[in-house]
């Protein structure tokens, strides 16, 4: 399995297949910080803004299942299955997220686990705006990324997370996808609804 694979969870180990545990966040800081203390070691930015109205297919090869999937979207997980999702991260070289909304049904319990499967600071588990500087800004510091694949599972239904949170909640994914799309980086998130209301 892919380096670039971040998960959190026994479910989410089984059901993709990998023991693996990767701080994407963690990496992202050493190489920011390795750039601080080697300037002339970076390579050349890879990431150009995109002409406007272009599509991006990144450093994607033709065919895969993304092949009628815009680079840059949010959208339901549909037919597709975590480990496909996670095969296709691997044969790209994106990094693959996972975070499982397991038995969250408040805003800040969503939050927290959203950052403790990403290995985010605990500071974006508490606001909307921490979460969209990490997947954005904090993340863009550390220089060139590959592209990324966020799988976004059980997200819950209840009444302390309604569907007007769980909007605002994918409006930030989406800032994040508009972000990485000005820097012809693919970022495409995939995201279910609990089943049930627990």
């Amino acid at each position: 399995m892919s380096n670039n694979l971040s998960m959190h969870g026994l479910h989410a180990s089984k059901e993709i297949g990998s023991t693996a545990v990767n701080n994407l966040f963690h990496r992202v800081m050493l190489m920011r910080q390795y750039e601080l203390n080697h300037p002339k070691s970076r390579a050349p930015s890879k990431n150009t803004v995109a002409p406007q109205g272009s599509t991006l297919v990144g450093r994607e090869t033709p065919g895969g299942i993304f092949k009628r999937v815009r680079s840059n979207i949010v959208q339901s997980i549909r037919a597709f299955k975590g480990p496909d999702l996670a095969k296709e991260a691997s044969r790209l070289g994106h990094h693959f997220l996972y975070a499982h909304g397991g038995e969250a049904k408040t805003k800040s319990e969503v939050l927290a686990a959203i950052a403790k499967a990403l290995f985010f600071p605990k500071a974006c588990g508490k606001n909307y705006d921490a979460l969209r500087t990490a997947l954005t800004e904090e993340i863009d510091k550390a220089g060139p990324q590959p592209g990324f694949v966020v799988m976004l599972e059980g997200l819950p239904s209840a009444q302390k997370f309604d569907k007007e949170a769980r909007e605002i909640l994918l409006d930030v994914f989406r800032d994040a996808a508009e972000f990485w799309a000005e820097r012809a980086v693919c970022f495409r998130v995939f995201y279910s609804f609990a089943l049930t209301n627990n």
